[in-house]
């Protein structure tokens, strides 16, 4: 998995085995989404097994999340 990662550019964090829903959990810091997205679509194109990709964010980019203006009104409202 580690070689994997690398190939896009990216560093593996931690490999986890668990029970449950999910039997691995692997965390990854890639430079870009596209390079994670690369990754998810090669895995899952092998049939093997199947991703499910989350975006982790970091306080810094709450803060910057934070501070932007978005216009929106509730549906009833």
């Amino acid at each position: 998995m580690g070689k994997a990662v690398e190939s896009v550019g990216g560093r593996l964090e931690a490999f986890f085995f668990a029970f449950g829903d999910r039997d691995v959990y692997v965390i990854a810091d890639f430079p870009d989404n596209e390079s994670a997205a690369a990754m998810a679509l090669a895995v899952n194109s092998s049939g093997a097994v199947t991703t499910h990709t989350v975006v982790l964010l970091t306080p810094e980019d709450v803060d910057a999340a934070a501070k932007r203006s978005v216009e929106y009104r509730a549906p009833g409202a």
